[in-house]
């Protein structure tokens, strides 16, 4: 049944690899159980309903991905959408949550009409291979930076001043102000927290490098074993793992639609679209070159567009549960990375999901020490596309270079893809290659250029 339903032998896979993908998406993914109740309660939605909405959010519409499309590709409330959600909207202009969550559905529609109109599959299948690619390798370099930035093993210091940031890097104990100087380090490597860390990147790496399948599953958890027995985790006091959740208080069917609409809240629905548009896309095509979902001969990808209306419908329902914007989430590509090819993966990814509504606890033994390692591979993994770019043209590793660098160092997938998507046509114009552009990337290029001009905060 399994066979017929994922094509496994098609793909060149099995339920026991599949399983254990899903298992390791969910584990580099399930962090999100625990921000989102975090950031959403800071605007003052209760957070057992912020927990209850997630998990049953993310599970839905992950199985529905993975029963519909047969696609590995997860999905989860979005980090940075979330943030948006709490701290500019709700937070910083003062609209009520329900109201914000009304506007994240209306997002959600606009996407559904973009995708049965099929504008969002023309997109994808008018961006240049080249910047397909460097959208592969930018995600990995974005998952890598996720990756060092939760292990410690990478550091953010700001200073105002020279001497007191030198103070800070010397370990000096200074209390440092906060500026806009970003100076990134490397964490001390007499922490036992990022001695842990490097085990579990080197084993990992090791049992990769044999060729042992469920290496990235393997090290989170031998890595997580090491955490606890040199005490770098401890287990949190009265611990139990079984918990019943509260559907006491839940958010579903909360949401304000016509409080968006008279508020008009257009501007809040544009950047939910547009962070959205670019970030769902750069995971999608990220994830589906990785799994080798891709047609060698057109460039295009079989089930997308059907892949692009359950995420559409995802942002929707997760509004109506209580949830922020339902996204596919990056760390998808930790599963493909472990040997994920179908939609079994997402399945197994989704189930774990819902069953987190009772395991809550157990989910948060995993520490951060054990999950950064696999991320950080993933992104080693991902490396791979740079290799499809042509070289030997600069009308197109200018772009690509862009997309790749613009991911991590901003922290952002969208501001990538943007700045790739406006180089490229520039590029083109100037060298007289103009022909070369498909017509959707100068109308994308003039969206973005507009978005970042008028629509900046």
């Amino acid at each position: 049944m399994l066979e017929k339903l994922f094509a496994l032998t098609e793909r060149n896979t099995d339920v026991k690899t599949e399983i254990m993908a899903g298992i390791t998406t969910f584990i580099t993914m399930a962090y999100i159980l625990f921000v989102a109740p975090s950031v959403m309660g800071a605007a003052g939605m209760d957070k057992n309903a912020v927990l209850i909405a997630t998990c049953l959010a993310s599970g839905i519409i992950t199985i529905a991905m993975g029963l519909f499309v047969n696609y590995p590709i997860c999905l989860a409330p979005g980090v940075g959408l979330i943030a948006f959600y709490a701290f500019t909207v709700v937070l910083g202009m003062g609209v009520p949550w329900q109201t914000a969550l009304g506007a994240v559905f209306i997002s959600g529609l606009v996407f559904l009409v973009l995708t049965l109109t099929h504008v969002r599959q023309m997109i994808i299948e008018g961006i240049p291979n080249g910047l397909k690619a460097a959208i592969t390798v930018g995600i990995g370099l974005f998952i890598t930076i996720i990756g060092l930035k939760m292990s410690g093993l990478m550091t953010v210091v700001l200073s105002l001043s020279p001497d007191t940031l030198a103070a800070a890097v010397a370990g000096a104990g200074h209390t440092v102000a906060t500026t806009n100087d970003t100076l990134f380090t490397l964490g001390a490597l007499d922490n036992p927290r990022h001695l842990v860390t490097v085990f579990g990147l080197l084993f990992t790496a090791l049992l990769m490098g044999r060729g042992i399948n469920g290496s990235i599953l393997i090290g989170i958890l031998t890595t997580t074993v090491v955490a606890y027995a040199t005490g770098v985790a401890q287990l949190p006091p009265n611990f139990t793992p079984f918990m019943l959740p509260d559907f006491s208080n839940n958010a579903v069917f909360q949401l304000d639609i016509l409080g968006a609409v008279h508020m008009g809240l257009i501007t809040i629905i544009f950047t939910f679209t547009f962070v959205e548009l670019f970030d769902s896309m750069g995971t999608m095509i990220g994830t589906a070159t990785k799994a080798g979902l891709v047609d060698p001969k057109t460039g295009r990808f079989p089930g997308m567009g059907k892949a692009l209306f359950v995420d559409a419908c995802g942002v929707s329902l997760g509004s109506l549960l209580g949830a922020s914007t339902v996204t596919a989430f990056v760390e998808s590509a930790a599963g493909v990375g472990a040997g994920g090819r179908t939609g079994l993966t997402a399945v197994t990814c989704g189930i774990l999901f819902i069953i987190s509504l009772f395991l809550t606890p157990v989910m948060l033994l995993i520490p951060d020490v054990a999950t950064s390692p696999a991320l950080i591979l993933v992104g080693a993994l991902m490396l791979e596309g740079v290799q499809q770019i042509d070289f030997s043209d600069f009308t197109e590793v200018f772009p690509a270079f862009l997309t790749i660098v613009m991911m991590p160092f901003t922290y952002s997938i969208a501001n990538g893809i943007s700045a790739g998507l406006v180089a490229y046509p520039l590029m083109k114009i100037v060298t007289g290659k103009a022909r070369e552009v498909h017509p959707i990337v100068y109308v994308l290029a003039v969206l973005i250029v507009a978005r970042y001009v008028f629509l900046s905060e």
